[in-house]
């Protein structure tokens, strides 16, 4: 498959890369969580355990299937 990107890191390298997390409560109860520096990435849970390791899980997600299109990753903000 040829990407767009002439020149750019491995999958794994992109995987390993720390984004930024920003949590909200929900009124109703649970969370919802997104990684603004990945657009459209973002899930819900309940308990604080499930909504971190939703939010793993999509990022995850989405960084592969970004990758397999040969689009381009955003690397993670300075907002640590």
């Amino acid at each position: 498959m040829q990407t767009k990107w002439a020149s750019r890191e491995s999958l794994e390298h992109y995987l390993h890369l720390r984004y930024p997390i920003t949590v909200y409560p929900e009124p109703e109860g649970g969370y919802v969580a997104m990684i603004k520096d990945l657009p459209g990435c973002i899930t819900q849970g309940e308990t604080p355990d499930e909504i971190m390791a939703n939010i793993e899980e999509a990022r995850q997600l989405w960084i592969e299937t970004v990758y397999e299109n040969g689009d381009e990753i955003p690397l993670p903000s300075d907002a640590f």
